[in-house]
């Protein structure tokens, strides 16, 4: 080979092309050099990786991927095996990644959703007013709002049943986190309504044994999720 490392890049990540012959401490050294030269174009990329043109051991990728980490801003979301595939194969992997992750971010909504109003969202979203009857929200991950929620909320679809909702005023039509749904409204929601005569209290919608519970929040609430 003309160059001991050759960096190809596709819409998902990057194809390293490493020289076979070289001794692999000098191979990191020009991958490290490599890397380097293309931080700025490179700078906080979140990307797959394979490699090309030599035999690696778990190790040797291992090295690799901490060395890039080290010396640069990219984040290398996961290796892919390098094959005729590989491009449609890495879309799907990083996709598939970055939905996980998505978990941990989120979106936020400044307002009331009005009577008929629907949001969807791909991620976690925080609502920062109330949720009124016949409205309703549908979230892939967790629901949490900073108000009152009269309509209706849909957690962790399609079937993340591991999601939760929130309210500062739990007051709900209808609750599904995943596959669950509170669907009697005396049996589920009443204890709720009787507390609301008194004062309206944050609270938190769950999976537990195959059934939506509610409870109040406390400190130690979110220790357990």
């Amino acid at each position: 080979m003309s160059q001991p490392v050759i960096i190809k890049s596709n819409r998902y990540g990057i194809n390293l092309i490493l020289d076979p012959n070289i001794p692999f401490q000098e191979l990191l050294y020009h991958i490290a050099e490599k890397f380097m030269e293309s931080e700025k174009f490179f700078k906080n990329a979140r990307m797959a990786i394979s490699f090309e043109g030599r035999e690696l051991s778990q190790e040797e990728e291992y090295r690799i991927i901490e060395m890039i980490s080290q010396r640069t801003s990219i984040h290398i979301a996961c290796i892919i095996d390098n094959d005729e595939a590989r491009e449609e194969y890495t879309r799907q992997r990083l996709d598939a990644y970055l939905a996980a992750e998505s978990g941990n971010t989120g979106r936020f909504y400044k307002g009331t959703l009005r009577s008929g109003q629907v949001l969807e969202c791909d991620t976690s979203v925080v609502i920062m007013g109330d949720v009124n009857p016949d409205a309703k929200i549908i979230s892939a991950g967790n629901i949490v709002v900073l108000g009152a929620l009269k309509g209706t909320a849909y957690a962790g679809v399609p079937e993340n049943e591991g999601c939760f909702v929130v309210a500062l005023d739990m007051n709900p039509a209808q609750i599904k986190i995943g596959n669950i749904i509170g669907r009697s409204e005396k049996s589920l929601f009443a204890s709720i309504r009787e507390r609301k005569k008194v004062a309206a209290e944050p609270q938190m919608a769950m999976v537990s044994n195959g059934h939506i519970l509610i409870e109040p929040i406390t400190k130690n609430t979110f220790n357990n999720i």
